[in-house]
């Protein structure tokens, strides 16, 4: 039996294929929106992997320290190491910055400070060697496009690159730089030189200090100074509680401290929900949007047949042959845009500046969404068929 949807697309098979492909490209865009929106939940979660702790210490009644400012004093991780369960603890810096690589480019990253050996360094290196010296090495991450022995600018001091990590990010898709704590903190809560001599000059103008001997040069040397830190990275030693330990915190050290499934939730339903609802209205649109040019195009591809299907009813074609005839080009079409949608979301997606995440669910879903729509497209345009006059048709 002569399959007319197959000879027919046969007919005009480049005019088909290339429809199909820009119905694809569309697919495409749309499978990449939700690919963005599963890259900004992955890098919440590499962030929250990459840190290796299990509890989050923080200031209280703060969301830190990536949700919102923290700051607490460095000596809290000793008096933490002396709680019941605490196996180990790491001081963590964190700021997001503009630094400068040799020849003048910039590059936003996130800044880290980090206690070499303790939660918070990176778990593995693809390159180099970690941070050994006390001042001036960083670890970068891969998506920096900084190399081994790089020296990069960082505010005041040059800092050299020892190693390089892999899909160590923030959760806007920042890459880490890794540096030693004491750096970090220099950067992040100390004040430039001129604002140190500018405070110095109105220190020492103030009577206050001058009343008591070397009350004044105690007070100087803590302005040149800083041991603030963002958040405490807590290891739990095995067999204990993680709730139960976070609790013995909060109330004894008057400090806030989040589980990792607690971040999580901070990170993925606070930090990133804005983004997400914005995403998730773009591929509503897109979803549409490319509904309403599914059935156009197969609308519009079955009234230019207007003749044929005129002459396959008057030589006894039936509804049903010439209802299968318009299905089956409209899943073809589907079928191809489909193909082309995802092969250009997965060539396109590394080109772009963030992470994006193409799973095979959304593939999936994406796919039954695609026939499904141009099964609906195929209704209006199979009832168009059927009213079709012969007489007037080939007549007209």
């Amino acid at each position: 039996m002569i399959n007319l949807a197959s000879r027919d697309i046969l007919h005009s098979w480049g005019k088909f294929v290339f429809t199909g492909a820009g119905l694809g490209l569309l697919i495409g865009v749309t499978l990449t929106m939700a690919g963005v929106y599963r890259g900004m939940v992955d890098d919440a979660r590499a962030m929250i992997d990459n840190a290796g702790a299990d509890l989050w210490v923080v200031q209280q009644d703060t969301l830190g320290p990536y949700a919102e400012p923290s700051s607490i004093h460095d000596d809290v991780a000793r008096d933490l190491l002396g709680q019941a369960g605490v196996l180990a603890v790491g001081n963590v810096a964190y700021l997001t910055m503009q630094i400068q690589q040799q020849g003048g480019k910039d590059v936003r990253v996130m800044l880290v400070g980090i206690e070499q050996g303790l939660p918070g360094e990176p778990a593995y290196l693809v390159a180099g060697r970690p941070i050994t010296h006390t001042h001036y090495e960083a670890l970068a991450d891969i998506k920096t496009g900084l190399t081994l022995g790089e020296r990069i600018q960082i505010r005041r001091h040059a800092y050299t690159v020892v190693g390089i990590t892999q899909r160590m990010v923030s959760s806007s898709g920042d890459p880490m730089v890794f540096v030693p704590l004491k750096d970090a903190q220099e950067v992040q809560f100390l004040k430039d030189n001129d604002a140190l001599l500018n405070e110095r000059a109105r220190t020492a103008l103030n009577p206050a200090f001058n009343r008591v001997p070397g009350l004044l040069d105690t007070v100087l040397a803590g302005q040149a100074s800083s041991h603030m830190v963002n958040a405490v990275l807590v290891r739990i030693k095995a067999g204990h509680d993680v709730q139960e330990v976070a609790s013995q915190i909060r109330r004894w050290k008057h400090l806030q401290a989040y589980s990792r499934e607690q971040m999580e939730e901070i990170l993925v339903a606070k930090l990133i929900a804005t983004s997400a609802k914005q995403i998730f209205m773009f591929l509503v649109i897109l979803s549409i949007v490319s509904a309403a040019i599914v059935a156009f195009i197969i609308y519009t591809m079955t009234m230019n047949k207007i003749r044929e299907i005129a002459v396959l009813k008057l030589v006894g074609a039936g509804n049903q042959t010439i209802s299968g005839m318009i299905l089956q080009q409209a899943l073809g079409l589907g079928l191809i845009g489909f193909v082309v949608g995802k092969t250009a979301a997965t060539l396109w997606a590394p080109l772009f500046p963030k992470y994006v995440l193409l799973i095979p669910g959304d593939a999936i879903r994406g796919f039954i969404l695609v026939m499904l729509m141009c099964s609906l497209a195929s209704i209006f345009a199979i009832r168009a068929a059927l009213k079709i006059d012969p007489a007037t048709a080939i007549g007209g």
